[in-house]
């Protein structure tokens, strides 16, 4: 009995050790997919390198391009026609206002104001001789010598002899005005930017012959955004920066805010008046301004590196879970290596060169 029992118990400790060892193998095959998972998606997680923004004070303004026109600039012709007989200035020139800049041949002018000139002479001889005769008939008249109605054509006679003197002196003024249109002058003090080269052509009434510029003081020309209107102020010191060059000027002012939008932008005009006596900025170039919106506040200098505006000005920041979250932000200065931005609450670390593909609630890996 003892030798039968034996083989029987060993049977029953091989199923037992057997029947153990399956779930134990398949605990070990459920661990081993989970594991390769894991490592799959932080391998295949994108890795961003974040930078820590610094702590500054900036006044928030907005920097916009434009271009310089002159204060003054005008394009000047003859208000007569005739024979271009002599031109006074050259092309840059400084003139000064009233300056002759060309004269047109006055032959023609001139006999025209002589014969305005004698006919108002030979009005003034009939005027005069009319109003004698007209005398000396009323005073006839009254001694009963002369018919009333000799004296009232003698009176009319002399009437109409004044006014025919009036009409002569009005042609003498027409045939005046006339020959001052013979000389062009310059409207204002400026630079002659254009002139003829040659002279002896025929030019007629109102053709632009010269140009003049004042560039004593140049007129940049740009636009903000319909939300910055309200917070330019006419008179107002600015920057003003030659688009590259170093060439520059704190001593320009806002001139006008103009309160219409362009339509084809929607965005507000706004004028900067740029002083230029000595000649550093050139004319219709652009150029760059620094407009203040409102007074400093604390903020924080982030890379530029790292903003990102698809969408609307943002950035990019990890949270303790992997997750990218997206932050919105004023910015207040933008410069080549930094942007001062202001966000609702203070940023700890921002990524730097979002990608495109990191969206809202991406896992990433930090470097």
């Amino acid at each position: 009995m003892k030798l039968s029992r034996t083989p029987f118990v060993a049977g029953l400790a091989a199923v037992g050790m057997a029947a153990t060892a399956l779930p134990l193998s398949g605990c070990r095959a459920d661990a081993a997919p989970t594991q390769a998972t894991q490592a799959s998606s932080a391998a295949s997680a994108p890795v961003v390198s974040l930078a820590a923004p610094r702590a500054v004070r900036s006044a928030p303004r907005e920097e916009v391009t434009g271009t310089l026109f002159p204060a003054q600039a005008l394009q000047v012709g003859f208000e007569v026609g005739g024979r271009l007989e002599k031109v006074r200035v050259t092309k840059g020139q400084v003139v000064q206002a009233g300056q002759v800049l060309a004269q047109l041949n006055p032959e023609i002018s001139d006999a025209q104001l002589a014969q305005a000139q004698a006919a108002v002479a030979a009005a003034e001889v009939s005027a005069a001789m009319a109003a004698d005769v007209a005398g000396r008939n009323a005073k006839l008249q009254e001694q009963g010598n002369v018919s009333d109605l000799a004296n009232r054509t003698a009176s009319t006679q002399a009437r109409q002899a004044e006014a025919q003197l009036l009409a002569a002196k009005a042609q003498l003024a027409q045939a005046q005005a006339g020959r001052r249109r013979h000389d062009l002058k310059a409207p204002f003090a400026g630079t002659v930017i254009d002139a003829p080269e040659q002279v002896g052509a025929i030019v007629g009434p109102s053709v632009p012959l010269f140009t003049v510029e004042n560039l004593g003081a140049l007129l940049l020309k740009t636009t903000v955004a319909e939300s910055s209107r309200a917070r330019l102020k006419p008179g107002t010191p600015v920057r003003v920066e030659v688009v590259g060059s170093s060439t520059f000027t704190e001593q320009a002012v806002i001139r006008t805010v103009i309160a219409s939008a362009d339509p084809a932008t929607r965005r507000i005009p706004v004028d900067i008046l740029v002083p230029n006596k000595d000649g550093r900025f050139v004319a219709n170039t652009l150029a760059r301004v620094v407009l203040p919106l409102g007074e400093a506040q604390e903020a924080q200098a982030v890379p530029t590196s790292a903003l990102a505006s698809a969408g609307g000005d943002h950035v990019l920041v990890v949270a303790s879970s992997g997750e990218v979250r997206r932050v919105d932000v004023q910015v207040l200065e933008r410069g080549v290596r930094e942007v001062v931005v202001k966000a609702a609450a203070p940023l700890d670390k921002v990524v730097e060169y979002p990608m495109p593909s990191l969206t809202e609630g991406t896992r990433v890996s930090v470097k």
